[in-house]
């Protein structure tokens, strides 16, 4: 399913797609998130996270910043992006964008719900082999709402028919929106400390996997 953009509107998605590139070099989109995050999962402390944070960037004659929050698994996939972008330039736009695995049903949509007020349908505007992605223009009530929540849940249907709830905490969220960017050296650091943990939580799942199958053996 595809949708009509124009040019700054296309800015702002090659952008998002860029910051999930650069931010996630070693993960992929899961098939099916169900197994692979508890619902609240985006407030598990042993899952990787890099938490809210503002990538800014220029394309074109277009200035583009994108609040973002990136959930993975413990397996290292991404299981939730959240892209708040705003385009500022010749024509200026402000969009929020929500990115889930692919294998979703598409006419449920993704249900955003602050805290345990009225949900929001977004609509899935394109979906690719490694993703689907929903988004909506990104208001000044929906930004407040963000501001002072506790913690946000985006709920998409998988193709089982079961509801995939992803709980993501909204501390931070005020500091990053209002903040100025990231530094590039920073966003480094951080990916290399994520990477690391990565790796260390997959080395830990290979020995738990190894000790598994000779205790097998042995029996």
């Amino acid at each position: 399913m595809m949708f009509k953009t124009d040019n700054k509107m296309r800015a702002g998605l090659s952008a998002l797609a860029l910051m999930i590139g650069a931010a996630m070099p070693a993960a992929a989109f899961a098939q099916d998130a169900s197994n692979a995050a508890p619902a609240d999962g985006g407030n598990d402390p042993n899952q990787p996270r890099l938490g809210w944070y503002k990538t800014c960037t220029k394309q074109d004659d277009a200035d583009i910043c994108i609040v973002q929050n990136l959930i993975m698994a413990n397996n290292g996939q991404l299981v939730t992006a959240v892209g708040l972008i705003s385009v500022d330039g010749k024509v200026n736009r402000k969009i929020l964008q929500i990115s889930v695995p692919t294998a979703r049903l598409i006419p449920p949509g993704i249900t955003m719900q602050v805290d345990g007020g009225k949900g929001q349908k977004l609509d899935y505007a394109v979906c690719l082999p490694d993703k689907c992605t929903a988004e909506v223009p990104l208001t000044d009530a929906m930004i407040n709402s963000l501001k002072k929540g506790t913690d946000v849940t985006f709920t998409s249907i998988n193709f089982r028919r079961a509801p995939n709830p992803i709980k993501i905490s909204l501390t931070g969220f005020g500091a990053a929106y209002d903040g100025p960017a990231i530094s590039d050296s920073k966003l480094a650091e951080s990916q290399k400390s994520l990477q690391d943990s990565m790796q260390k939580k997959a080395e830990e799942a290979r020995k738990k996997l190894e000790d598994a199958q000779k205790a097998a053996k042995q029996q």
